[in-house]
């Protein structure tokens, strides 16, 4: 009985690191996404280089201009979408929208992810509390998005268009802001 207590507690102790490690958050703010550190030291976009699981939204800013922005000051709230998400658009979709031509197009959703001030899980948590189960914030893009609660810790976004993104990871402190990680493209009308 003592050998399969030990086992079971040694497996769940694995298992637990596994979890853990995935989305850990160290005493100094350091959040591993995608098995990358995030440092509360650097800025948004010197985070999101590192970020595997971001690589498509980073090759997107670069293309919309936005590089300089996302390394300003802020404070900014980015939800920032996996590259899986992007990966679900309709088949053309991304590769039309890093087109030159299109910069305009691309930097409008883009900055439809991103909102002046810097919003943790628990100031978006007060606002939909205090919304009575739902906040609408402005967008530096100067669309809408919704938020609202799933589950006792799960908010999830709906945007103008109806589509909705879970954040996966909650409160990735930057230097001039704050990222959350979503599973979903945003879209504004």
């Amino acid at each position: 009985m003592k050998k399969m207590n030990l086992k079971s507690i040694a497996a769940a102790a694995l298992f637990s690191a596994i979890v853990f490690s995935s989305h850990a958050q160290t005493m100094d703010n350091t959040v591993m996404v995608g098995g990358e550190s995030m440092y509360p030291t650097k800025n948004i976009v010197e985070n999101a280089v590192n970020s595997k699981k971001h690589t498509t939204l980073v090759a997107a800013v670069k293309a919309a201009g936005l590089v300089e922005t996302l390394q300003s000051k802020g404070p900014f709230t980015v939800f920032a979408p996996v590259n899986d998400a992007f990966e679900n658009l309709p088949d053309g979709v991304l590769e039309m929208l890093l087109k030159p031509e299109n910069k305009a197009t691309l930097s409008k959703i883009l900055t439809y992810h991103v909102l002046s001030g810097k919003y943790d899980y628990a100031a978006m948590d007060k606002l939909i509390t205090a919304g009575k189960g739902k906040a609408s914030l402005k967008t530096v893009s100067g669309g809408t998005l919704t938020l609202t609660k799933n589950g006792a810790h799960n908010i999830i976004i709906k945007d103008e268009s109806g589509n909705v993104a879970t954040i996966t990871t909650y409160d990735v402190i930057q230097s001039n802001g704050i990222i959350h990680v979503i599973d979903s493209v945003l879209l504004p009308k």
